[in-house]
């Protein structure tokens, strides 16, 4: 079993930060102590790991990507392999992708799928949430199934009549089924049937560029949806969990149910936090790499989602990262943004980005850890295991250097896209060392991981329910 020894850091966690040196043996945490006391571990350890002046902290989880999904007539341009590599680049040691139900065919159908295409291929660690595309009998009775093998989370669609799309019977039916199976009822909220009729009248009066995404998606519109999706949930007596949340609008909804003890936790992205629709009305067709559902929206209503990001009213920061490349990609919707294929890149920037907010005074470290990594693993129930820096806890760790100061960039970044949404954005902060259960998969700007190491998480019912 070989033992690794990371010395002279600042341990930062949700709830502390510490002067100490971790001890990792094999696979897990084994120890944490001061100076003193490691001082005695030195001569057992097969490498030791200097963190002096560097953040030691529990490796990011994100609880929402799409690698390789299917959309729009292509697919997200990341594999589970590229994909993943490039989660490690940012310090991102724990994925939890969307398994999608295809209409008229079951579950265990879609969910076998997705486990195909990334077993052997995932550099770090990953589990699955699975969609519900298609609400009947069958489907209310696999959902007991699937929380027996550790898919604990289901998401549900008010938006893409057609394709994802369910009605407020169904989601109802759904949420009933989660009361009485422990899951978690993930929705994404926008009212996609009004949606569609504003797409029309927008096409039919030749508003056709990229910017045209973000008008018809209106910021009510994802406001009303919310408030539905929150009552439905009163009525099913379950928890709920609004992805993606873009809006002043929705953020009040949240606010106002969760001000009355109801159960609904949210989260946002990093796109609505640092971009805006300035960036969907960039000149020529530029616009469409950022188009994403929600869409971006003014400058406005970012300084309410970082309200509630201090608040808690929006718990996790995850980056619903789905790439598709520009060239070939995002321009399958020239001349009609509604072919655009909605998604922005982003697994790789999370948490510089996030970290730039504390060295902004936006956020703390503590937040940052736990908007980041731990909140996002009792939510999705994978804590203690992952999110903590604890004796038992995998050795998921990132040695952070929080003075290191480096531009975004899609010259540099390792995700399979052919643009970043934050090009040229300067932030400070960078993952130095990542450690993904025990083994260092990035070392100083070198990439020593490998495809297959990352595992398929079973998980446990939602862990976070305050």
């Amino acid at each position: 079993m070989s033992r690794t020894l990371i010395r002279g850091g600042l341990v930062v966690t949700a709830t502390e930060e510490i002067l100490a040196d971790v001890l990792v043996e094999g696979e897990r945490i084994a120890a944490l102590a001061g100076p003193e006391t490691s001082e005695q571990w030195v001569a057992g350890v097969d490498r030791v790991l200097d963190a002096s002046g560097m953040y030691v902290v529990p490796g990011g989880v994100d609880g929402h990507t799409h690698m390789q999904m299917p959309f729009g007539g292509t697919y997200a341009s990341d594999t589970f392999e590229t994909g993943t590599r490039a989660a490690a680049w940012g310090g991102t040691t724990t994925i939890v992708d969307f398994a999608i139900q295809s209409r008229g065919r079951a579950l265990r159908e879609g969910l076998d799928a997705w486990h195909a295409e990334a077993e052997g291929e995932c550099a770090v660690d990953y589990g699955f949430h699975m969609v519900l595309s298609d609400i009947g009998e069958q489907t209310l009775k696999e959902m007991d199934t699937l929380v027996g093998e550790g898919v604990t989370s289901f998401k549900m669609f008010m938006a893409y009549p057609g394709v994802f799309y369910s009605d407020d019977g169904q989601i109802l039916e759904a949420m009933q089924q989660a009361a009485g199976n422990g899951a978690l009822t993930m929705m994404h909220a926008e009212n996609g049937i009004a949606i569609d009729v504003l797409v029309k009248q927008a096409l039919a009066a030749g508003h056709t560029d990229p910017k045209y995404h973000g008008q018809v998606r209106h910021p009510l519109l994802e406001a009303e949806a919310t408030h539905r999706a929150i009552q439905l949930s009163r009525v099913a007596d379950v928890p709920l969990y609004v992805v993606h949340v873009s809006s002043t609008d929705a953020v009040a909804e949240i606010t106002a149910a969760r001000d009355v003890g109801t159960p609904v936790f949210a989260e946002t992205c990093p796109q609505y936090l640092f971009l805006t629709v300035d960036d969907l009305a960039r000149p020529g067709f530029e616009g469409a790499k950022y188009v994403c559902s929600s869409p971006l929206r003014p400058a406005e209503h970012q300084e309410s989602l970082w309200r509630a990001l201090r608040t808690n009213d929006l718990s996790v920061v995850s980056t619903d990262h789905c790439p598709f490349c520009f060239a070939q990609q995002k321009e399958l919707g020239t001349g009609d943004f509604s072919k655009i294929p909605n998604g922005i890149p982003g697994v790789e920037n999370r948490l510089d980005l996030l970290h730039q907010a504390v060295v902004d005074g936006r956020i703390s470290r503590r937040r940052w850890v736990e908007l980041a990594s731990t909140t996002p693993a009792k939510m999705f129930g994978v804590h203690p295991r992952k999110g903590a820096i604890v004796p038992g806890a995998d050795a998921d760790i990132v040695v952070y250097d929080p003075a290191a100061e480096h531009v975004l960039s899609a010259e540099t970044h390792h995700m399979n896209v052919d643009y970043n949404a934050y090009e040229g954005r300067r932030v400070t902060g960078s993952a130095r060392t990542v450690l993904s259960r025990g083994q260092v998969v990035i070392d100083s700007g070198e990439y020593v991981g490998r495809k297959g190491h990352g595992r398929y998480l079973q998980r446990s019912t939602c862990q976070y329910l305050s």
